[in-house]
């Protein structure tokens, strides 16, 4: 409230702290224009045009870019592979992930190390992650194959790779998933579990009932964030599948596309025609994910 007694006074603290205010937050609008906003726009400028030889003097050809894209049976054939990844590789990665969370929250012995445990793929370099993986999923001596007793191609059979990377995926983000899941649980008041169970209800009935409705906001940010994540998958299948890998086709993203087009062939007006497909589709997505979000997510 300004001080009545001394306007000046007053005046001038609130000048200040507006302009403080803008002095903090000016660093993060900085790098959202420059690392998001910025590449966006010219992203989609650059879609309009076929790049020139050696990356110079590109020449606008309109929507040539889009009628050559949807026409490309190669890029469907992508897309089809990246919702398989992602319907894959969210619910999965998102239930499993509350399971452990609910199961890490209640006191027990050794909670913290299982919690460490569950997080070290968060922090494990990705080339890491891929090296052991394609041990695990090699034919021949792979771990997987060995306790099965198959010999099954994981990563080379174009039928079954997708849904292996998939695997890879949730395992990787798992950990993080859990730690936000554990802080919305720290949240909820032990007092609601207390009178349910007085009241007779059992563990799956709170869990339904107290721990899913007041850990709604928490899951649809999740929720939200892998979507996202999962359909620019690269990383993963870039290292783990091979560029002679006869899966290829039927295992490269969208992403990994871009890349294919952009820095390998060159051609980085259609790559980038490539990329705004994707955010043309994320976008979608997530509005009809804000839409339906009234109907289930309950916000205190």
């Amino acid at each position: 409230m300004r001080d009545l007694a001394n306007p000046k006074k007053g005046t001038s603290q609130e000048r200040n702290e507006f302009v403080w205010g803008w002095i903090f937050i000016l660093p993060t609008m900085i790098g959202l224009i420059v690392l998001n906003i910025y590449p966006i726009f010219k992203t989609i400028y650059e879609s309009f045009f076929k790049t020139g030889d050696f990356g110079r003097g590109n020449i606008f050809i309109g929507a040539e870019n889009y009628t050559e894209m949807f026409g490309d049976g190669e890029v469907w054939q992508a897309l089809i592979n990246t919702f398989k990844y992602a319907i894959v590789e969210v619910p999965f990665s998102i239930v499993i992930s509350l399971v452990l969370a609910v199961l890490l929250n209640r006191k027990m012995k050794g909670r913290a190390i299982y919690r460490t445990i569950f997080f070290l793929p968060m922090v494990a370099a990705p080339a890491a992650i891929a090296m052991v993986w394609r041990w695990l999923f090699n034919a021949e001596f792979g771990l997987l194959n060995h306790i099965l007793g198959t010999k099954t191609n994981w990563v080379s059979n174009p039928k079954i790779a997708i849904f292996a990377i998939a695997v890879i995926g949730i395992w990787s983000i798992i950990g993080y998933n859990m730690v936000l899941f554990i802080s919305g649980l720290q949240e909820i008041p032990g007092d609601y579990y207390e009178a349910a169970s007085i009241d007779g209800a059992t563990g799956i009935k709170q869990f339904w009932h107290i721990t899913c409705p007041l850990l709604s906001p928490t899951i649809f940010f999740v929720m939200i964030t892998r979507v996202i994540g999962g359909l620019q998958v690269f990383d993963l299948i870039y290292m783990v599948v091979d560029r002679n890998n006869p899966a290829l086709k039927k295992t490269q993203s969208l992403v990994y596309l871009f890349y294919q087009n952009s820095f390998v062939e060159n051609n980085k007006g259609y790559g980038s025609t490539i990329v705004v497909l994707l955010l043309a589709i994320i976008m979608v997505i997530t509005v009809f994910q804000m839409w339906g979000q009234k109907k289930w997510v309950h916000y205190s």
